[in-house]
């Protein structure tokens, strides 16, 4: 198991598992399987980010990594 910081933003929050802060998965764990496994609808996640940097749904997550998800968002 590995430990990561989860982080959802704006609609998505309301996904936010309780332990999100510090959040176990197993090894090997990719974001599109995180998705699926806290419960959020693959279609509502637009931008993915890890540690900062933007990520895709195959990057397979690492231990201690920080984790942000966020929604479309639009503006004008």
């Amino acid at each position: 198991m590995i430990k990561i910081d989860l982080k959802l933003f704006v609609t998505l929050s309301k996904y936010q598992p309780e332990d999100g802060e510090c959040l176990e998965v197993p090894e090997e764990t990719t974001v599109e399987k995180l998705i699926l496994d806290v419960g959020i609808p693959k279609e509502l996640v637009k931008l993915i980010f890890i540690n900062g940097k933007k990520q895709n749904r195959s990057y397979q997550l690492k231990n201690n990594d920080r984790v942000g998800l966020f929604p479309p968002v639009g503006g004008g």
